[in-house]
Parts: C-alpha cells; sequence; structure tokens
C-alpha cells in the first residue's frame, strides 16, 4: 500500500519541499560540530598560550607579556568587528566570506609556531638540560642566566624528589592544601569572569544595541566594533598597569568598575522600558515569535500593532503592512526585537564604560594569575582545570542569555549579572593575593595560609620578604624569623 502526501500548495513539490528540510537540518548540524570543534580548540589555546609565556617571562615583565596575550585577542576582535561591518554590505552568504577570511591568520600563526621553542622549565623537567639552557640564552639575549637557571633546576630537582607523590595530579593538587586553594582562587577567577557578563556583551553587543532600539542592522554592526575597539584600548590600560599597580588592586578596581557597568546598564534598558512610545511593544519584543510594525510621526507613534514574524526572515511580518519591506509607507517601520526609545544612548553608554572598566583587569587577570599560582608539577593541570571552569561557564551564560532576558526582562537580565560581579568583588577582596614581580619558585608560599586571609597579603608590599629552601619546599621567613638569617 501507499500513502498519499497532501499536497499543501498545489504543484506537487511536497516532496522537494522535505528534501530541501533536511537538508536544511544537516548543514545546521554540520555548522554546530564545527563551531564545537572551534571551541574546543579556543579552550586547549586559552590553557596552553599563557603556561607557555608565563614560563618563558623573566619575573618583572611576566605580568605585562601575559597580559600582551590578551591585548592581541582583543584586537582581533576589533579587526573581525571591521570585516563583520563591510561584509555587512554584501547582499548574499558574507557571513561565508567573513569565517572564510579567518583561515589566514590560522596558517600565519601554524607557520610561526613551527619555529617556537619549549620553555626551558618543560625541557628540565625533560631532562634536556643543555637545549633549556641554550633556549633561556636565546630568550634573554645578552642577559647573566646562571643564577636563574639554577633556580629553576634546583626548584624542578627538589618538586621531583620531595613533591612527587603517588596518584593522579589532580588528586596531588587537592590533598596538599596550598595547591587546592590556588585552585580554587584560579577557579574562582574564571568563574566570576564569565558570571559578569562578558561573553554576553561580546557575542550579543550589536543585539543588545538593537534591543535598546537602534533600528539599522549594519548601524548596530558598527557600534559593536566600538565596543571591540573599547575593549582593545583599554586592555592596552591593562598592559600598562599590571606591573605598576599589581595584580590583586588591577583586578579589585575592574570589577567594581564592571559592577557600576553593568548596572548602567540595567537603568538603561529599565528607562527604556518605562518609557517606549507603548506598551504593547514591550511583550511583543520579548515573544522571539512576533514583532511590532508602526508608523512614527517625530516621537509620538501614529498606528502600532504587535504582528507575528514571518518564518522565511525576521525581517518582515507574517502579513500587514509590514510584510513587505519594500513597499512600506514612509515612516513606516518592523521592529523585531526592539522598541522606539529615546534611552538607546545610555545602553552605549554602558556598554563602553562596562568594558572599559573590564578590559583592563577581569579581562587579561585570571588568565595572568593562573598561570603563576601553581608549582611546575601542577601548572599544567590547575591551568587546565581553571579554563575548563572559564568555558563552562561561558557557553551557560551564552546560552542562557536571550532566555534569561526572556523571562526576566533585559534589566533583570544585567541586573543579575552584576550582582554576580558584586560576589566576585568580595570574594576578591579575600581571597587573591599580590603575586606581582615574584618568582614562579616563590609563589607556593604565599597560599600556605587559610584561604581567605590570603588578600591580606597587600600588607606585605613595603616590606622585603625573604626565602629559604627547606627539605625541598619554599618556606616563608616571619619578621623575627628574618633577623636571625644572614
Amino acid at each position: 500500500t501507499s500513502v498519499h502526501e497532501p499536497d499543501f500548495d498545489g504543484t506537487g513539490n511536497t516532496f522537494r519541499k522535505r528534501q530541501l528540510a533536511a537538508k536544511d537540518a544537516i548543514k545546521e548540524t554540520c555548522f554546530f560540530h564545527r563551531v564545537l570543534l572551534l571551541r574546543a580548540q579556543n579552550c586547549i589555546a586559552s590553557m596552553t598560550v599563557p603556561v607557555y609565556i608565563a614560563e618563558a617571562s623573566p619575573p618583572h615583565l611576566r605580568g605585562q607579556l601575559v597580559t600582551v596575550n590578551t591585548l592581541f585577542i582583543t584586537g582581533g576582535q576589533f579587526t573581525a568587528s571591521l570585516v563583520d561591518g563591510a561584509f555587512s554590505y554584501v547582499r548574499r552568504d558574507g557571513w561565508r566570506y567573513m569565517l572564510g577570511l579567518s583561515v589566514l591568520p590560522a596558517v600565519l600563526q601554524f607557520v610561526g609556531f613551527l619555529f617556537l621553542p619549549e620553555s626551558p622549565r618543560w625541557l628540565i623537567q625533560r631532562g634536556q638540560t643543555q637545549k633549556a639552557r641554550r633556549v633561556l640564552s636565546q630568550i634573554r639575549g645578552n642577559q647573566n642566566i646562571d643564577e636563574e637557571y639554577d633556580s629553576i633546576k634546583n626548584s624542578i630537582e627538589e618538586e621531583e624528589k620531595d613533591g612527587g607523590g603517588d596518584g593522579p595530579v589532580i588528586w596531588r593538587i587537592l590533598t596538599y592544601p596550598p595547591t587546592r586553594r590556588a585552585l580554587l582562587v584560579g577557579c574562582g577567577l574564571q568563574m566570576f569572569q564569565q558570571l559578569s557578563g562578558i561573553n554576553t556583551v561580546m557575542y550579543y553587543s550589536a543585539t543588545i544595541l538593537q534591543m535598546s532600539g537602534v533600528r539599522d542592522d549594519r548601524l548596530a554592526i558598527w557600534l559593536a566594533g566600538l565596543t571591540t575597539l573599547t575593549n582593545f584600548l583599554f586592555t592596552l590600560l591593562g598592559v600598562w598597569l599590571v606591573e605598576r599597580v599589581g595584580r590583586r588592586r588591577l583586578t579589585l578596581g575592574s570589577i567594581a568598575g564592571t559592577f557600576l557597568g553593568l548596572c548602567l546598564l540595567a537603568v538603561g534598558f529599565l528607562l527604556s522600558a518605562q518609557h517606549i512610545y507603548c506598551t504593547l511593544c514591550e511583550p511583543c519584543m520579548l515573544d522571539p515569535a512576533c514583532g511590532f510594525c508602526y508608523r512614527e510621526n517625530g516621537s509620538a507613534l501614529l498606528t502600532s500593532s504587535c504582528v507575528p514574524v514571518n518564518r522565511a526572515s525576521t525581517e518582515q511580518a507574517a502579513w500587514g503592512r509590514c510584510s513587505n519591506s519594500s513597499q512600506m509607507r514612509e515612516h513606516t517601520y518592523w521592529a523585531y526585537n526592539y522598541c522606539p526609545t529615546s534611552f538607546s544612548w545610555l545602553v552605549l553608554l554602558g556598554l563602553l564604560f562596562y568594558l572599559a572598566a573590564f578590559a583592563p583587569g577581569m579581562g587579561p587577570m585570571p588568565w595572568t594569575i593562573n598561570s603563576e599560582i601553581y608549582p611546575l608539577w601542577a601548572r599544567s593541570t590547575g591551568n587546565a582545570c581553571a579554563a575548563g571552569v572559564n568555558w563552562t561557564f561561558n557557553v551557560l551564560v551564552s546560552l542562557t542569555f536571550l532566555h534569561l532576558a526572556q523571562y526576566f526582562t533585559y534589566y533583570g537580565a544585567f541586573f543579575l549579572y552584576s550582582s554576580m560581579a558584586f560576589l566576585g568583588f568580595i570574594f576578591i577582596y579575600g581571597c587573591l593575593p599580590e603575586t606581582k614581580a615574584r618568582r614562579l619558585e616563590e609563589i607556593e608560599a604565599l597560599f600556605e595560609n587559610q584561604l581567605c586571609s590570603c588578600g591580606a597579603s597587600d600588607s606585605d608590599e613595603g616590606r622585603q620578604v625573604e626565602y629559604i629552601r627547606v627539605k625541598g619546599s619554599n618556606y616563608h621567613l616571619s619578621d623575627n624569623d628574618a633577623s636571625d638569617v644572614d
């Protein structure tokens, strides 16, 4: 027996339509897998690059050099936003050209990596001492490397002798109090970096501007480029500040400013919601199946209606006077995800202020600090765990933003992010020690005390701290002990 497929359009093309729908589903699945692969690659790079830079850097420049890594990432985001803006004028398949161009910097980076040596610490740990000495000499130029080389070598030998332990590295990290505390601080920094909403702002900046009332899609894309430029310029400020004010103060000031920026964003959306020209628009905008069709005369709406969206394109309504964009009457507008309001400027100001506060500290410092706070035997595993926390909350926040906006309104979502930033400030104030200008081999001693007492190390900045080796461990001398040591 055969079942006759009903012919809804009277043309006999139902089977072909289902074929096209199946092909679209396959394309979406392939696209999702490619995005997932890119996410995995980004996660690996974000874990290894800061560690490599920290291990190869001299102590007095380590913070700046790790921060430069974040600077170039933000510079790449700004360049990508310019490319986005340029291809927004291509009527068909502009996004394909945009993604295709990303192959060029990837190939260039791959060729550069072929000439990149392993870090001296990694080479010594693998027993390649002569090669490690040669690489360290190349990195340091004309400087005397004997003291630094001996310090690294002795530290690794003593860690292998006394810190070998049994079981997986992650188990040794969790059972050894200093590294356990360092891991909690490192993972906490990465968690609060994402919970403060940075990738919501970066991924959805054009959408957020449209939500605030920016009508033109291309204008929203170019304004999103302005936000990435702000991110880049203030990350450059962070490179200059990190070795001058220290990691702890820079991070505290940054997250305090982030809190204020999120509050400003929330207030901007709140005022927009309270002063929109038509109360019908707010529930219509929050429904993804509907759009707002209206005629405007100056600041007054003449006629308006909430209309279902055309399933083929969100740029027009399913029916009515906004169903054909080429035939819409003068001063007639179709708003899919925004309400007409005069407070768009406040949201843009909030975005810029938020990024200006976030970029110097909360952007690069979690990566910089995580590259410093673990001993060599735990460094790669500790950074892997912290990077995993970062990308987990990255995905969580990114996937939930539009749902939060739909169920809690846009200002409610940003008030929620601001509360997370406030909790992050409390955490950083109580638990983050200052690691500025300390050798990687010395930082372990900062986590010997209880977790939420290590933030008190600000008071130690003005005095000279000495370290001696006792049975293979860093031992921090108190002021009284130091007076008895020559």
